[in-house]
């Protein structure tokens, strides 16, 4: 009778899990696979022809691939705005744990942006970032700056541009989290520091921080993944553009599958974007252990 409830149990905890393994095997692991086969072949979607098996060519012309080098340059350059968004929303999150008026609606509108549709968000930006009339520049000419950048118009800004929109997008999460693990600092730890007469910036560098390490390595590493594979934002804004100044690693293999239409070197850039989170992930991992305490 016991065997039977257990197996009774286990079907039905396999019943609940089921939809998601299915899903996942559907449209992660067998995609994966299929991407990882296609690597190694010629295929694409303007000739009719068979895949043909041709080794490692996809890979070395990656290494020889001028554009996919500058899309790990702007790539790179688009990382630092998860640091950056870090950076502004701790001490969001820091004043906003303490007792200020209208708390919960403050809450709320820093999170606001982070559940609005991505494309809604775009083009707010594409008009605050306007080169001639646009908000931004119009205040920075009343400050004296006579030549404001061109934003998302010109190639040596742009990719600063779509960071500032990423940035700005997570900032709202990244507060959410941070003020749960705020929340959880003993408040008897803040009172022995203040009792030891240390300063309220010494509190927070040598309290505060320490205690909510383990969420701002949370942040890094779902921030760092997230970047890595941002497409909305700059699809809707610059489409890649203008050149190819804002053609991160995710918008160069959506091009080259889906403009070129060239499956199996858009499978191996894939395949390099995989193995660049991963080595993120590791340094991420191996570095944690010296500033990260549990």
């Amino acid at each position: 009778m016991k065997f039977r409830f257990n197996t009774r149990q286990k079907l039905v905890g396999y019943m609940f899990v089921a939809p998601n393994v299915l899903g996942v095997t559907l449209f992660f692991l067998l995609p994966a696979l299929y991407s990882f086969y296609l690597m190694f072949t010629d295929y694409s979607f303007l000739t009719k022809q068979s895949a043909n098996f041709i080794g490692l060519e996809n890979i070395s012309r990656l290494m020889e691939d001028e554009a996919f080098h500058r899309s790990l340059k702007y790539t790179f350059i688009f990382l630092f705005t998860v640091p950056a968004s870090i950076m502004v929303s701790f001490p969001i999150a820091f004043l906003l744990n303490a007792h200020v008026r209208m708390k919960k609606l403050l809450r709320s509108m820093y999170f606001l942006p982070y559940v609005m549709n991505g494309v809604a968000v775009a083009f707010v930006w594409m008009l605050l970032f306007e080169p001639n009339n646009g908000p931004i520049n119009e205040t920075l000419r009343m400050l004296g700056i006579a030549n404001p950048p061109s934003w998302l118009a010109s190639t040596t800004s742009s990719i600063y541009g779509v960071g500032i929109i990423h940035a700005w997008a997570m900032i709202g999460f990244n507060v959410i989290i941070y003020l749960a693990a705020l929340q959880e600092v003993p408040s008897e730890l803040m009172e022995a520091s203040h009792i030891d007469g240390a300063k309220w910036w010494q509190t927070i560098r040598h309290v505060t921080l320490p205690l909510v390490s383990p969420t701002t390595f949370l942040l890094l590493v779902t921030g760092f993944i997230g970047a890595i594979k941002s497409f909305g934002i700059i699809q809707a804004t610059t489409g890649g553009g203008p050149g190819d100044s804002t053609t991160v690693l995710s918008i160069f293999i959506y091009k080259t599958a889906f403009r070129y239409y060239d499956m199996g070197y858009a499978s191996a850039a894939s395949w390099a974007l995989f193995t660049i989170i991963l080595l993120i992930m590791v340094m991420n991992w191996l570095g944690q252990k010296r500033w990260v305490h549990y």
